[in-house]
């Protein structure tokens, strides 16, 4: 069960995006990542996305082996926004293409245009765009379409990410879920909009909502920012970890945010004691090259290239996981 992976701090989750519309990239990752050794992967909340992820986890013969988490968030929250182009500003530099970690813009004539598809929300364009021709949008998920919609396809977790000053909505929709749906709900959080005094308050309030079940807390450092690997990078989501844990929350707690190979290592250097790590835009990167080939699923050479990467990662990250 995914609780006693987490009593026994073995969790490795594979991040694919909460605003990942791309299920062909999906289905990739997660067939990838399960043969490396990850067992737990977040998702979009999206049925194409699902459905994908499962055919991953056939291909690599996980399914009996592996937990799904679908991810929803508030209004304004990076994770569940998407970046647009206004036409009439863009002056056609090309710098949003160039920094785009995912690989979602695209030159349409003389303009370049993201795709709704492939946008995680990083906002890494709108911040170089030098005319300010980008700005972000939500998207909106109706939870009475979507919890009904997802009943049934095997889900065991539910992620609420709370990255926006709007408690009101953020308590809102924690009842909600709270409510209509039984597996485990975990709570991604980070302390740029609150700060630590209110991050924490508004944590207890939500983790005693849900006495019956223990929840997860993913100590969401920097959000999408998981391009270097190093310390440094690594270093705001174990500080939030260790502040969660300080104030005595009763919650299992996964690194997030900033998350590679060393995150593990920080945290066992600064005795912050986790259940597990997050790992989405490193994980992404390092294998991309190799993911983006149409035949990757097909061409097992190339794909042996990229899962020896993947199997570095995981050993990296298991090597100071346990105590």
């Amino acid at each position: 069960m995914l609780t006693e992976i987490l009593k026994e701090k073995k969790c490795l989750k594979l991040v694919c995006g909460a605003g990942n519309l791309d299920a062909d990239e999906a289905e990739k990752l997660v067939a990838l990542y399960s043969l490396a050794g990850f067992n737990f992967f977040d998702l979009s909340a999206d049925l194409n996305v699902i459905e994908a992820a499962k055919r991953g986890l056939k291909y690599s013969d996980k399914t009996n082996n592996a937990y799904l988490c679908v991810s929803v968030g508030v209004k304004d929250d990076p994770h569940v926004s998407k970046a647009k182009t206004d036409k009439g500003l863009c002056i056609n530099c090309g710098k949003c293409l160039e920094i785009c970690p995912q690989n979602a813009v695209i030159k349409k004539g003389k303009f370049y245009e993201i795709s709704k598809i492939r946008c995680i929300g990083c906002r890494k364009c709108v911040s170089e765009c030098p005319v300010k021709a980008l700005s972000m949008y939500h998207e909106e998920k109706d939870f009475d379409e979507f919890l009904p919609e997802i009943t049934g396809k095997n889900i065991d977790c539910i992620e609420l990410h709370i990255s926006s000053e709007n408690t009101e909505e953020i308590f809102s929709k924690w009842n909600y879920l709270n409510n209509n749906f039984s597996g485990i709900l975990s709570i991604c959080a980070d302390r740029e909009i609150f700060g630590n005094e209110k991050l924490i308050k508004i944590l207890k309030d939500m983790v005693k909502i849900r006495k019956s079940e223990k929840i997860i807390i993913q100590a969401d450092g920097s959000p999408m920012s998981g391009g270097c690997n190093n310390f440094n990078s690594t270093l705001q989501t174990v500080a939030t970890a260790d502040l969660i844990i300080k104030n005595n929350i009763d919650s299992f707690i996964l690194l997030s945010g900033g998350t590679n190979s060393k995150s593990t290592e920080l945290a066992k250097l600064c005795n912050v004691p986790i259940n597990g790590v997050s790992i989405g835009s490193y994980a992404r990167k390092i294998v991309r090259e190799y993911t983006d080939r149409a035949d990757f699923l097909q061409n097992r050479q190339i794909f042996d290239k990229a899962l020896k990467i993947a199997k570095n990662l995981v050993a990296d990250i298991l090597r100071y996981m346990q105590d």
